[in-house]
């Protein structure tokens, strides 16, 4: 078993191991220790691939993966509000809103499961050529090798669940590197994973400095593919690095919403105010830039200021809450600085500004598209709304940036609807729903800079596992 809840060990190779360094773990909302955690380097991180690539050497057959992955999502229902309370203490997350990341995670765990139980290849029509005749061809899909994982600070469960869950269903082990800010979720995650039967070297996790683990999980050949999720210029720079390796990556975005006049603006305002500043804009489809049709601009920001002002600022573990505090203090200076500087440069400010503790849901509007608000990720409680005189105009504005992850459109016509879900050059357009809108089994992932994969287990399972075909003379 682990340590208990504010002092984690780190799993290695099967071992819960102190190394004699910690790390605290601080509330973002109170800056209070929530937790200590043994720190690991370079050393632990060989030891990691070292027990993984034992583990692959005794593989797990597919009903056992199956089994594991199941129990695991059963064990986080048994302890769901500790998954929840968890996630808000160590990231500052509303707590209603940590509650669905630990259901999500369930999901994640089920699905994979399921993919677990149905891996398998496709038969090969050899005699549909010449060459082929008497010939029976057909694939298998093999486990890539060992994966070194590394994840964000804003899901420290969910998304870390992403990575585990299809890694295991695929049949590989798996060295995690979790963000040092939020590590406590995927030590417990571990511990369930260990207690649902998971065999020792299945799953390493090692909580330290980036730069000292990744570089090992880069350079060790034995690592056969690395999962990313964060920042560009972090992920581009690891693919740069190990182009021998599969390298995916889950980025960022600047998502954009278009509203056109014929939309229904009170549902739209209600469910874009919520996915705006749900917590406090750190998820990388969090609705940033809204597009409204000019002729319907003024009725949407009549109705979309009281829903932005009715949400709740404030105390994480509050049941009441609805936007809780940026991840540190680093963030929050930057975010101000970035309204500053709209501010400067002519924006007006409908909602918030404020840049003390905890930062206001913030509504721009008349602001650029060169702006850093707009064309940039803020990954803060900020929104710019500007109108639009067409839809291709739209279009045009909200495919203006260099990223390319979820998009929205929010209109009554299916003319428009298709039109811009052919045109918007995302990974996923949402039609009346808002951009924020992720189920666990969907195909999710961008393109452009915002990254080069498909989450989801289904897809995650196949970028985890080579492709062999067999040829057989009959």
């Amino acid at each position: 078993m682990a340590a208990t809840a504010t002092e984690r060990k780190l799993l290695i190779g099967g071992e819960w191991v102190e190394t004699g360094d910690w790390l605290d773990v601080r509330s973002p909302y109170s800056r209070d220790v929530v937790g200590r955690v043994a720190r690991g380097g370079a050393d632990e991180t060989r030891r990691a691939i070292d027990a993984a690539e034992r583990a692959l050497a005794q593989p797990l057959p597919a009903h056992k993966r199956a089994e594991i992955l199941v129990k695991v999502a059963g064990l986080i229902g048994r302890r769901h509000e500790e998954v929840a309370r968890t996630i808000s203490d160590e990231a500052g997350k509303p707590i209603k809103t940590a509650r669905v990341e630990a259901s999500r995670a369930m999901s994640t765990y089920t699905f994979a499961a399921v993919e677990a139980r149905k891996l398998a290849g496709e038969m090969v029509p050899m005699e549909s050529a010449q060459a082929g005749e008497g010939k029976l061809g057909f694939t298998v899909r093999k486990p890539i090798g060992v994966i070194g994982a590394i994840s964000p600070f804003n899901f420290p469960c969910n998304l870390v669940a992403h990575k585990l869950a299809p890694a295991l269903a695929a049949g590989c082990p798996v060295v995690l590197k979790p963000a040092s800010q939020t590590p406590l979720s995927a030590l417990l995650l571990a511990e369930l994973e260990e207690e649902a039967g998971l065999p020792p070297g299945w799953l390493s996790v090692v909580v330290g400095k980036a730069s000292e683990i990744g570089d090992v999980l880069v350079e060790d050949e034995r690592v056969k593919l690395i999962t990313f999720t964060g920042s560009g210029d972090v992920g581009w720079s690891l693919q740069e690095r190990a182009p021998r390796k599969r390298v995916k990556l889950e980025l960022g975005n600047s998502t954009p919403v278009i509203v056109a006049a014929d939309a229904d603006v009170d549902a739209t305002a209600a469910k874009l105010a919520a996915n705006a500043f749900s917590f406090a804009g750190q998820s990388c489809i969090s609705v940033q830039r809204i597009y409204v049709e000019r002729s319907a601009f003024d009725r949407f920001v009549e109705a979309f200021l009281p829903k932005v002002d009715a949400l709740k600022v404030g105390d994480p573990s509050d049941d009441e809450t609805d936007v809780g505090p940026v991840i540190d203090e680093g963030a929050r200076s930057r975010i101000g600085s970035w309204i500053e500087e709209a501010r400067a440069s002519g924006a007006e400010v409908l909602a918030g500004g404020e840049t003390g503790e905890l930062l206001k849901p913030t509504v721009l509007s008349q602001v650029g598209d060169d702006q850093k608000v707009s064309c940039e990720e803020v990954f803060g409680p900020v929104v710019v709304v500007n109108p639009f005189e067409s839809v291709n105009e739209a279009i045009d504005r909200a495919n203006g940036t260099r990223f390319g992850l979820q998009a929205g459109v929010f209109t009554a016509s299916l003319d428009t609807a298709l039109r811009a879900a052919d045109r918007l050059e995302f990974g996923g357009v949402t039609i009346n729903e808002a951009p924020t809108f992720r189920s666990d089994q969907m195909p999710y992932g961008g393109i452009k800079a915002s990254g080069n994969t498909k989450e989801g287990p289904a897809w995650a399972v196949r970028e985890m596992t080579e492709e062999r075909l067999v040829v057989i003379q009959r």
